[in-house]
């Protein structure tokens, strides 16, 4: 069994080393440009076109990642990339929904017990007390259900929230309200903070505008840490100047790493943190590769597989 490696950062010696330590008798390589020796299985971070395209022996790709948003672009734009029939194949967890879990509640416990602005009060030097929010006065609306947003929305009713869930489809959630994609108004409807965990499609780039802001309670706060290209970044600056949002945390851009001269780092109501709200654990990551490549490779079913269409 023959594998090709490729991530255009991250250090490759973890998957060198433990591929086959998982798969005995599997061959791993990193790919290099004009590197055309058959491969059977592709193990992938943004690859190149040229890596993938006409290779006919390719039986799978398998992504680093659950976000599979920038090489379903690709394919839509040249579906010749990937020979017919080759399935795409994205993380699901691989211990990411834990670490969302963390970031998203602490960001929310951040808002709701006015720690942000306590922070502001302490560089002013001022000592003020500052009138609560309470849980009635609190509601959270999760967009995007899929097993991170699942449990992002299950751990943030788990505090005591009255916590919604918004997806293409209407899901059933235990302890959260759910609305299918057409109920997208009756969802926002006096919702005061909004946590945005949808894949990146065609259908949801540029959802987090105007439109959508002026639909929340008055004061509402945004947490974005799915991608940069759902946020309309001109409607945020312009709903924060009107108050219609109080602030916002934002983990992802359109552009990365964040330009040193974006607005963004003058706005003491945004807080940036560089796209670390869950990081890809290589253990676990291959764990979950090597035991759906053993079943695909057995003719078993597999989950995950990507629905070039729909993005996911």
């Amino acid at each position: 069994m023959n594998i090709l490696f490729y991530h255009p950062y991250n250090d490759a010696k973890p998957y060198l080393e433990g591929i086959p330590a998982r798969l005995p008798g599997a061959k791993i390589r990193v790919w290099q440009p004009g590197d055309d020796q058959p491969a059977d299985y592709a193990i992938v971070w943004l690859p190149p076109y040229e890596m993938l395209a006409g290779r006919k022996d390719l039986k799978a790709v398998f992504s680093l990642g659950a976000g599979v948003d920038a090489i379903v672009a690709q394919l839509r734009e040249r579906p010749e990339m990937l020979a017919p029939g080759v399935p795409l194949v994205r993380l699901e967890d691989a211990g990411m929904a834990s670490q969302m879990e963390e970031y998203a509640s602490a960001a929310v416990l951040r808002y709701f017990r006015r720690l942000d602005d306590y922070q502001r009060l302490q560089q002013q030097s001022r000592w003020q007390f500052l009138e609560p929010h309470s849980y009635e006065n609190f509601t959270i609306g999760v967009m995007g259900l899929g097993i991170l947003g699942a449990s992002v929305a299950q751990r943030l009713s788990s505090f005591g929230f009255s916590v919604r869930g918004w997806s293409r489809s209407k899901k059933h959630i235990d302890g959260v309200t759910t609305y299918s994609a057409e109920q997208l108004p009756a969802f926002l409807n006096q919702t005061r903070l909004i946590v945005n965990l949808l894949p990146r499609t065609p259908d949801t780039q540029g959802i987090l505008n105007k439109a959508l802001f002026d639909q929340l309670q008055k004061g509402a706060y945004l947490i974005n840490i799915a991608r940069g290209a759902h946020l309309v970044e001109a409607d945020l600056l312009e709903a924060l100047d009107s108050g219609q949002l109080k602030a916002a945390t934002l983990d992802v851009f359109a552009s990365e790493p964040l330009s040193r001269q974006h607005v963004f780092w003058q706005r003491p109501e945004i807080t940036i943190t560089p796209h670390i709200s869950a990081i890809t654990q290589p253990q676990t990551t291959m764990d979950q590769i090597c035991s759906r490549l053993l079943a695909f490779q057995a003719g078993e079913p597999i989950s995950g597989i990507v629905d070039i269409i729909k993005g996911y």
